[in-house]
């Protein structure tokens, strides 16, 4: 197992270069047809025994956690301790929205840039609405997220990735920490104080997930990759967006890259969407769980943790409502700055 890990690390480095990977391991060196055939179908039946997924999700997967590690600037945004004994093999991976902090990274974001003049009322309100369908209904919906991301591409389009990534340090900063859960982050710790790689994973723009781990000293964050191209955003993706499947193919090519052995890791979520994840790894813990989840996880015998502050029947009952309420309390906000500013008088 440790040479199928050490082969599909090195074919991952090459970001499926299969001639410079093939040369390194194969003698004597093949034409151009037999190396694409004979390279593909090496690490096609490495990746499908070692992670149960294809090649070419893998592929989308190596090419996510290459965006993550660009935009970063180097592949871990924390260097491990060196005073504390490394367990090299090890990592917990922790979604982000209702695992580690209350409610949606997204939102918090989107609010954020619109207080920073970044975006616009018009580009705010497709993320707002998407929001009260969430908290009506208690689950994702596939629609929403796909068309979230073409929404989201087309807003950052053109803009600055610099000011993306400061906007996103004060965001941390001033919005989501303290709307972050002291329990989940004490787990990370302890994670952390193993020797242990932490991780998060979210389908939210990877620049506020790597805001959040440089704050929490966490080792990377891993999420969703606008292409950058001198200093602006195409509009375009690397990768995919990191949300159900696209997780768990993310977490094998970071996986294949670190040669984590997945059997020794930990995967944290409070979403049924993030069932392949979960599924992935030796130890999946359910945080704060949907009510699928939940489910699951009972009939599973997985761990069950529940940091949040309400009660469990009383939230279901009223926080539906009280979603809608502030939802539409922030949208009249929201609208009376926007009416304030083009009068003038905005401040």
């Amino acid at each position: 197992m440790s040479d199928q890990r050490e082969l599909l690390a090195q074919w991952s480095q090459s970001q499926g270069n299969l001639r410079r990977f093939l040369e390194d391991r194969v003698l004597p060196p093949l034409d151009d047809a037999a190396q694409r055939a004979a390279g593909r179908a090496a690490a096609a039946a490495a990746v499908e025994e070692t992670f149960g997924i294809d090649i070419d999700d893998f592929a989308l997967g190596v090419d996510s956690v290459g965006g993550a590690f660009e935009t970063a600037g180097r592949h871990k945004i924390t260097p491990p301790d060196p005073e504390v004994p490394q367990d090299t093999e090890a990592a917990a991976f922790f979604d982000v929205d209702n695992t580690l902090i209350q409610g949606s990274s997204l939102i918090l974001l989107a609010q954020g840039l619109f207080r920073k003049r970044f975006i616009s009322l018009s580009e705010l309100a497709p993320a707002l609405w998407k929001q009260i369908r969430y908290r009506v209904s208690g689950s994702e919906n596939a629609g929403d997220i796909a068309e979230g991301r073409e929404q989201a591409l087309a807003v950052v389009k053109g803009k600055s990735v610099a000011e993306l990534k400061e906007a996103c340090r004060e965001i941390v900063d001033s919005r989501m920490l303290q709307k972050s859960y002291a329990d989940t982050i004490e787990l990370a710790s302890m994670h952390l104080a193993a020797g242990q790689q932490v991780w998060l994973v979210s389908a939210t723009p990877v620049q506020i997930g790597q805001a959040l781990a440089e704050t929490l000293g966490f080792t990377g964050a891993l999420g969703t990759v606008a292409e950058e191209d001198d200093g602006k955003f195409t509009g375009r993706l690397v990768g995919d967006i990191l949300h159900g499947p696209g997780k768990k193919h993310a977490v094998a090519a970071l996986a294949a890259l670190q040669q984590l052995d997945l059997s020794q890791c930990t995967a944290y979520s409070d979403s049924i969407n993030d069932l392949p994840m979960l599924e992935m790894v030796g130890s999946p813990v359910a945080i704060n769980p949907d009510r699928a989840l939940r489910k699951h996880a009972k009939a599973q015998d997985w761990d069950i943790r529940d940091y949040r502050p309400v009660r469990r029947a009383v939230r279901l009952s009223t926080l539906p409502a009280l979603g809608v309420a502030g939802a539409f309390s922030l949208w009249r906000l929201l609208s009376k700055r926007q009416v304030r500013t083009h009068h003038g008088r905005f401040c």
